[in-house]
């Protein structure tokens, strides 16, 4: 199965995988390829099937809605490590596509009321770490 972004997709799994490298990006992809082993590869090829081609790949909505429906679905369930990946892909994405990080602190402030002060909490701290790392914002606070 091809994944060349060049090429025009030839299965659910080509179109999935041209799609999961816009979001999250080639580095994030190829890792969890590298990753790939006899007892999780299946799965991957469900996730890049299913979720990056049936649910990403529908016109409707764009991926900016859906990177914000994503961080505040992965917020309700508690998926901090979903939630830290997706905040990464949200701010490298493409520019039409991509979360600033005040758009990523109204999603935790909204958290806050209908998910719980404690999940936003954390996601604040997580996000944080995220920011500084990128050179986002700056260590101390003004």
């Amino acid at each position: 199965m091809s994944t060349d972004k060049k090429q025009a997709p030839t299965s659910a799994y080509d179109a999935g995988m041209i799609n999961r490298r816009r979001v999250l990006g080639d580095a994030w992809v190829d890792k969890s390829l590298a990753n790939r082993n006899s007892f999780n590869a299946e799965f991957q090829e469900m996730i890049t099937r299913h979720a990056w081609n049936d649910i990403w790949g529908r016109p409707a909505l764009g991926d900016k809605t859906r990177r914000f429906m994503v961080l505040s679905m992965l917020l309700g369930v508690k998926s901090f490590e979903e939630f830290v990946m997706h905040v990464r892909a949200a701010l490298d994405g493409p520019p039409e596509s991509r979360l600033t990080p005040e758009d990523i602190k109204e999603i935790i402030m909204m958290s806050a009321i209908y998910v719980g002060v404690p999940a936003a909490n954390h996601a604040f701290g997580l996000a944080t770490a995220v920011l500084k790392e990128k050179g986002l914002i700056p260590d101390a606070a003004p």
